[in-house]
């Protein structure tokens, strides 16, 4: 669209300035007032329509900038993108990061995206999509000894159970958050790679998850996911049991050393 869009400015009064264009930015998205690739008005009309002043303005549009959900153009103005929340990956994982427990409060929040994106799967998942999930099925059974491309095929099977879900909600916030999640899947994985019997039950159980969305029954994939995370999450508890007297022999004959 060429013509800069009209603002009907929200009463959040209590609000700062950045928070006033986020509000504003995210009203005229839900109401369809505005949309990806519509131009928003000048900085001087902005801010006025705001009642915020223009270096607030500049500011505000400069962060949504590196968030990505405008585009600033010069000698053009500031154009609605449609976001890349893989750019936000870092941004998350930095954050999250410094959080004491983040990881597993993490886990919890993918288990829930996940269960959630495989009952809706079985309903919409589009020959391509079965056939993607094929793929990384191989891709599986073809790093199974190795525990580090083995780990990354694995999230990527993951990844395309909530691709064929077809939902933009549910792949934003498993995208945003990817970055964390595969290296968190990585690292369960490289824990509980000597597990005896592991590789058979990997491959068994991924096969089995595929086979419930191709044919649709979304029961029994919601329940073959949920017992992978829980058998999932036992073998590393297992693993970590197994391995700590191993660790506190390591420290003492270091501390005699």
């Amino acid at each position: 669209m060429n013509q800069p869009i009209e603002i009907v400015q929200q009463g959040h009064v209590h609000e700062d300035g950045y928070d006033r264009v986020l509000s504003f930015l995210r009203d005229q998205l839900l109401t369809g007032r505005l949309k990806t690739g519509d131009r928003l008005l000048p900085e001087r009309e902005l801010a006025t329509a705001l009642g915020v002043s223009r270096p607030v303005i500049r500011e505000a549009l400069r962060a949504l900038a590196t968030l990505g959900a405008v585009e600033i153009r010069r000698g053009y103005g500031t154009v609605v993108r449609e976001p890349n929340f893989t750019a936000l990956a870092d941004y998350f994982s930095l954050v999250l990061a410094q959080q004491a427990g983040a990881v597993d409060d993490v886990m919890q929040a993918r288990i829930a995206i996940e269960r959630q994106a495989i009952r809706l799967a079985c309903s919409r998942a589009l020959t391509p999509d079965l056939e993607r999930l094929s793929q990384a099925l191989q891709a599986i059974k073809q790093t199974i000894d190795d525990p580090v491309r083995g780990g990354a095929a694995d999230f990527h099977f993951h990844t395309m159970i909530v691709e064929a879900a077809h939902s933009a909600a549910l792949s934003s916030v498993y995208a945003a958050v990817a970055k964390l999640l595969r290296e968190s899947h990585m690292a369960r994985r490289q824990v509980i790679a000597n597990v005896p019997k592991l590789d058979s039950y990997l491959i068994d159980h991924h096969e089995a998850i595929m086979l419930a969305i191709r044919h649709g029954n979304a029961a029994e994939a919601d329940s073959l996911l949920t017992e992978h995370f829980e058998i999932g999450a036992n073998l590393r508890k297992d693993a970590l049991a197994a391995d700590a007297p191993r660790r506190s022999a390591k420290r003492t004959t270091q501390r005699a050393s």
